[in-house]
């Protein structure tokens, strides 16, 4: 399935919006700075299976050789291997093993996009997370690049990856965004269930806001336990923020509450959040 079919359940502006950013990744491919040749691979002979060689960049990036990975990598995604596209990208947006490029990242991740996948198949994740990283890019725009901050459009985005791939990142992304009213108008009631459906997926942060929401909204309970139960399994990098309004609810909640949370959060813990 390409991204017009995925994109046929959303509005006529995610539409538009999502073939502005599929055109760009046409010029930008178009003008052969997306992908090296194959000529410039030193490992991978012309005519190797791509899967042959996506099996050689993994070996070689295992081995510490991110260089004849990258290569490698970049072979298999021309000749029409999803995850290697997808590995190449993650590279470049993290610079691992090259200089850190988010236009070269936003490039590849739409070019996954740009073919898509049907829900259920295979390549679903890479295309899943393909609409999640470009939705972060045009969330906050990518300095000296013609890619420009446009949360509307990355709400859109988070919105068709939620949807029919049911991502938990995008879940909870789209939910704070309607949260706050962020690209778009605030829908408390919509921003919960996004919230809810990630959250029942394990997303502690998602669990974290949503029982923050919850507390506010008088479910004291409720909201205290999923608070605990995120502080719980949050990494380091969340851990003080959740922490913050986790004690600042503790305090507030009445002792019979804390104690009725705490047993909550040990079965959310256990069973997960339903």
């Amino acid at each position: 399935m390409g991204i017009g079919t995925a994109t046929s359940i959303g509005n006529p502006r995610a539409i538009s919006q999502m073939r502005s950013v599929l055109a760009l990744a046409t010029v930008a491919i178009a003008m052969q700075i997306c992908f090296a040749q194959a000529g410039d691979l030193r490992g991978v002979k012309a005519g190797t299976d791509p899967w042959a060689a996506f099996r050689f960049g993994f070996d070689a990036y295992k081995s510490g050789d991110k260089q004849e990975a990258v290569e490698a990598y970049r072979y298999a995604a021309e000749n029409g291997h999803a995850g290697a596209r997808w590995k190449l990208a993650h590279m470049y947006a993290d610079g691992d093993g090259v200089s850190r490029d988010d236009y070269e990242a936003f490039k590849i991740f739409s070019r996954i996009v740009q073919l898509g996948t049907d829900p259920g198949s295979p390549d679903e994740n890479y295309v899943s997370d393909a609409l999640v990283a470009l939705a972060g890019y045009i969330r906050r725009g990518i300095p000296k690049s013609p890619v420009k901050a446009n949360p509307g459009m990355a709400r859109d985005l988070y919105i068709q990856a939620a949807s029919i791939y049911g991502n938990s990142e995008a879940q909870f992304e789209v939910g704070k965004m309607m949260l706050d009213g962020e690209g778009g108008t605030a829908n408390v009631k919509q921003a919960a269930r996004w919230l809810g459906l990630a959250a029942s997926k394990g997303h502690y942060q998602a669990q974290a806001v949503l029982g923050n929401l919850l507390f506010q909204k008088g479910k004291v309970v409720r909201g205290l336990a999923m608070l605990t139960a995120a502080l719980e399994r949050a990494n380091p990098v969340d851990r003080d923020w959740i922490r913050s309004i986790q004690e600042e609810a503790f305090g507030l909640a009445a002792e019979n509450d804390r104690r009725t949370a705490i047993a909550l959060a040990e079965d959310i813990l256990k069973n997960g959040y339903r």
